[in-house]
C-alpha cells in the first residue's frame, strides 16, 4: 500500500468556488485527458456513488466509489466500493492561502498483488500524482504543484 499526498496551489480563486468545481465530477472528462468517464449513479444529501474510468499507463483503471461532501469544511472524502485495485480511498481539502486556494489531496492505494507491490505500486502512485495534477490543471488552468510525497508502509526489514 502507498499513500500519496499532494498540495496544489490555485491562484486567484476563493476556496468555496474551488471546492464547488472539485465537486462537479461530471465536468472532469471534458477538462482532463486523464479521466475518460465519470458517471454519478446515486445522490443523497451529502453523498454520491460514482463510477470512474481513468487512464493508467496503456490501459484504464475502473472503480466505483462513495463520495462524502462536507461543504462547511470544503472537503470531499472518497472510498472505493469495487474496482480494479484492492484499496483506493482518500480526500480532497480546499483551504485559503493569501493569493488563492491550496488543495490538499491524500489517497491510499493498494494494488492487491503483494508479490508485485514493490513493482506496481510506485507506478500506480506516480500515475495518481500525474492524473490528479492533470485533473486540477484541467479544472482551473494555472495551477502549481507545491509538493508531492509518496509513503510506503514500513516493513520489518526496514526497521532492522
Amino acid at each position: 500500500m502507498r499513500t500519496v499526498q499532494l498540495l496544489l496551489h490555485v491562484p486567484g480563486r476563493e476556496p468555496a468556488a474551488v471546492y464547488e468545481t472539485l465537486c462537479d465530477f461530471d465536468s472532469y472528462p471534458a477538462l482532463s485527458e486523464a479521466v475518460q468517464s465519470v458517471t454519478v449513479t446515486a445522490v443523497a444529501d451529502n453523498m454520491t456513488i460514482s463510477r470512474w474510468e481513468v487512464s493508467f499507463r496503456a490501459g484504464l483503471l475502473r472503480w466505483v466509489e462513495e463520495d462524502t461532501f462536507d461543504r462547511a469544511a470544503r472537503s470531499i472524502t472518497f472510498r472505493q466500493l469495487e474496482g480494479d485495485v484492492a484499496l483506493f480511498d482518500g480526500s480532497w481539502q480546499c483551504d485559503p492561502v493569501p493569493d488563492g486556494t491550496e488543495i490538499s489531496f491524500t489517497a491510499r492505494i493498494d494494488m492487491g498483488i503483494p508479490s508485485l507491490a514493490d513493482a506496481l505500486e510506485p507506478i500506480a502512485a506516480r500515475t495518481l500524482i500525474d492524473n490528479t495534477a492533470s485533473i486540477v490543471r484541467g479544472l482551473f488552468g494555472s495551477v502549481t504543484l507545491a509538493s508531492s510525497a509518496v509513503q510506503a508502509p514500513v516493513t520489518a526489514g526496514d526497521r532492522a
